[in-house]
This record gives C-alpha cells, sequence and structure tokens, in this order.
C-alpha cells in the first residue's frame, strides 16, 4: 500500500503478512478521497477510524494534514504496527485496542468523518449496527459524514442516516450523515 497525496505522498508502506488485514485499494482509496477533498479542509477536521487494520485510512489523512485522528482495531499487531508506523512519520494518529462495537457503546468521541472498515464477511445486522452505535451515541459532528466500507454484494441502504453508495471494483462506500435541519422539517 502506499500513501497517495500529501506531505508522504509515494511513500510505500509494508505491513507484516500475520496481519488481518485487507487494506482499501488505492483505486478506491483515490476515489474517496477525492469525494473528501471537495467537502473539507483536511486540516480543520477530526477522523475516528475504525476497523483500521494497517492504518492505510489514517496515514492517508496525516499525510493530508489531519491532526486529529484516533484508530481503532481489536487486532494487537495491527495497533503496534500503526503506532510504529506513525512514529516513523511523525503523524500523531492516536490508537485505541478494543472490540469496535464496545468502542461505539462507551465512546464520547466526536469526529468530522467516521470511517469504518469491517471485515467483509460481517453480516448485514453486523454492518447496519456501525451507523446505529454512531448515530445513538451521537459520536458524528453536525457537518460530517460516516463512511462504511464493505463488498459490492453488501446493501446497507436500509441503515438509518443512509445517503449513498458509491462503487469500485469489488469495493463499496456507503456514506451516511445527519440530516439537515431542511430535510427534516
Amino acid at each position: 500500500m502506499r500513501i497517495i497525496s500529501g506531505e508522504f505522498k509515494g511513500r510505500r508502506i509494508t505491513a507484516p503478512k500475520k496481519l488481518p488485514i485487507r487494506p482499501t485499494t488505492d483505486m478506491a482509496k483515490e476515489s474517496l478521497f477525492n469525494i473528501l477533498n471537495n467537502q473539507y479542509y483536511f486540516s480543520d477536521i477530526s477522523v475516528l477510524d475504525l476497523f483500521s487494520g494497517s492504518g492505510n485510512i489514517s496515514y492517508e489523512f496525516a499525510s493530508r494534514g489531519t491532526e486529529k485522528i484516533t484508530a481503532v482495531d481489536q487486532n494487537f499487531g495491527c495497533i503496534r504496527f500503526i503506532n510504529e508506523t506513525a512514529e516513523s512519520f511523525e503523524m500523531s494518529i492516536k490508537t485505541i485496542k478494543s472490540d469496535v462495537f464496545k468502542f461505539l457503546e462507551k465512546s464520547k468521541t466526536k469526529a468530522t468523518v467516521i470511517f469504518a472498515d469491517p471485515p467483509y464477511d460481517f453480516t448485514v445486522e453486523q454492518f447496519s449496527k456501525i451507523p446505529e452505535l454512531i448515530f445513538k451515541n451521537d459520536l458524528l459532528e453536525p457537518d460530517g459524514l460516516l463512511i462504511v466500507e464493505h463488498s459490492k454484494y453488501t446493501d446497507i441502504s436500509n441503515s438509518k442516516n443512509f445517503n449513498y453508495s458509491k462503487g469500485y471494483g469489488g469495493n463499496m462506500f456507503s456514506f451516511f450523515k445527519l440530516p439537515s435541519n431542511e430535510e427534516e422539517e
């Protein structure tokens, strides 16, 4: 995997083979960040990276100037790898070793962008529980986006606050946001 843009553009990151990860492809990641680039100044936002795995998405945000990044994963090896990589690049990424669902139940951390990349073999119910917990616990900033990465064979469009999906090869990104005041009336 490589960092696509920003201060560390072009830098390759090689995660240990033993980590249980499936990094977002460069093509999908580039497309996602093109969408985000049109909505946010990366230096002004906070990011919550759920099921962070190798930290691929966190590094991309950090390279583009985001300083408030929290990466959550339950695998100790993943957390250690993110900490080592972030330290070597001098990126300010806070890591939390936790089951994501337990973290979402207890967290009070709000973020502008929440990115979740759970295992593709999750059930629709497991995928849907992510936006459910985030909105129930008010973890998304008012102008924020929740992005859930999943397989093109998974449909979570019936989840609360679903906005739209975009597909890239076998990957899908589903976008969720809080309704604006006009939409609520």
